[in-house]
């Protein structure tokens, strides 16, 4: 019996010997985003080099540290900083150079262009006004954390870098406790223990890992409870370097009823304030935080 199944050998792309970027000094077309290594010169790749040789322009976040990376590869190119605080002002000036058949290779400072950076209004405004926009793929911080974390990959939320202020960021922890994925956040090294306190709070007690120093020397992945994790953070000094934080997803218990749940919350709340019990209560059966602390507070007004 003949099997309907395509090999995959047959469904890649071989690459050709002509008519592809691959071949030093072919001209690049449109908006192309490149990406570049996140620590480790040697994540990158020739294309990505070829086409930065051959880009009429390199857009990027910081011209020192891509001129720096252009320069250790003997690329001489003419450089336009477009990041945060410029991007309302030079996104138009790109476009129009765009419109007018320049070639524009995108980076930022470190990875994959647009993931968490203006890039995406560029490509969306780039691809409205008819320019072909491509990519030069790579590394991208995210995915190489989810894929060394031994947390579950089949579902993930990367919701890039955790707000500063404490409320807004126990809010967008609260959205997305629910889930059920591995999170995905960058966070500086200064709030980390901050962080990681308060999303122990919400989260409750799951796995989780700390990723730092990616593909370099001293790349560092602690892997554990949250709760512990939380506690290590809090006893030391902030590491060095942005950190990515990965929580896996809320743990499976038994299917708790509402009126079970409310025996639980009234007779925690005989003997705790609202927080501790919903704190509590969250713990032994796995449910969000927020959930609970809600349930409680009805319960406590005698509204429910």
């Amino acid at each position: 019996m003949t099997s309907a199944v395509t090999p995959v050998a047959a469904t890649m792309q071989e690459p050709e010997d002509e008519g592809h970027t691959e071949v030093p000094g072919r001209p690049v077309e449109g908006l192309i985003l490149v990406a570049t290594p996140i620590g480790n010169l040697g994540d990158i790749s020739r294309r990505a080099l070829e086409t930065l040789a051959a880009a009429d322009i390199v857009a990027c976040e910081d011209t020192r540290l891509t001129g720096r990376l252009l320069q250790r590869f003997a690329i001489k190119a003419r450089m336009l900083a477009y990041q945060d605080h410029n991007a309302e002002r030079s996104r138009p000036e790109l476009l129009r150079l765009l419109a007018e058949g320049k070639s524009i290779a995108l980076v930022t400072d470190a990875g994959t262009p647009t993931i968490s950076d203006p890039g995406y209004k560029l490509v969306r405004e780039a691809a409205a006004q008819g320019t072909p926009v491509t990519s030069v793929p790579g590394p991208a911080a995210p995915i190489v954390a989810l894929s060394i974390s031994g947390l579950p990959t089949d579902r993930f939320f990367f919701g890039g870098f955790l707000p500063t202020k404490q409320g807004e960021r126990r809010r967008i922890l609260e959205e997305v406790s629910g889930l059920r994925a591995t999170l995905i956040f960058f966070e500086a090294p200064r709030r980390l223990a901050e962080s990681l306190a308060v999303a122990a709070e919400v989260l409750g007690p799951r796995d989780m890992a700390v990723a730092r120093e990616l593909t370099k020397r001293f790349e560092d992945v602690n892997r554990g409870r949250l709760e512990d994790l939380a506690r290590h953070y809090a006893e030391t000094e902030p590491p060095k370097g942005e950190a990515v934080l990965l929580f896996g997803p809320p743990e499976q218990h038994d299917e708790i009823g509402e009126a079970e749940l409310d025996d639980m919350l009234t007779e925690a709340l005989t003997r705790l304030k609202v927080k501790d019990a919903a704190k509590e209560i969250a713990a032994k059966t796995g449910l969000p935080r927020k959930t609970i602390y809600d349930r409680a507070v009805q319960l406590k007004d005698g509204a429910g």
